[in-house]
């Protein structure tokens, strides 16, 4: 089992930064790849960005790259999302999910059934 706490959501104007961590616990953390989803009211949770078991290879959807930045630190347990240059449509609840199978493709981290376990989620508002 893995149990995921994701923290540091709020609110902020466009243009403004802010930084979303996850806290896990449960089992090994490098042995599982972690992602960041979002879903805004009445649309589907979305791929933000994905990194692999160390830490070392990252995927970001494309209307966050440059923008957005996942890390890892398998010595704390924790991961983070730096959003920088935060549009009103970056408005959402973000997750973080693990994938505890092992092994880590950019195709297979972009799918959110690909994750067993996530977080309960975090509400970022950026105004305008």
């Amino acid at each position: 089992q893995v149990q995921l706490l994701e923290s540091g959501g709020g609110l902020v104007q466009a243009g403004g930064s802010l930084r979303l961590s996850c806290a896990a616990s449960g089992r090994t953390f490098s042995s599982y790849a972690l992602g960041w989803f979002r879903q805004a009211p009445g649309k589907e949770r979305e791929f933000v960005a994905g990194v692999n078991l160390s830490g070392g290879t990252t995927d970001y959807a494309d209307s966050v790259k440059g923008r957005f930045t996942i890390t890892r630190d398998n010595a704390k347990n924790t991961a983070s999302l730096q959003m920088n240059s935060l549009k009103p449509e970056n408005t959402a609840v973000y997750y973080c999910a693990a994938d505890a199978r092992g092994g880590w493709t950019a195709a297979a981290a972009r799918l959110p059934s690909t994750y067993g376990y996530w977080g309960q989620g975090t509400q970022v508002t950026v105004s305008s």
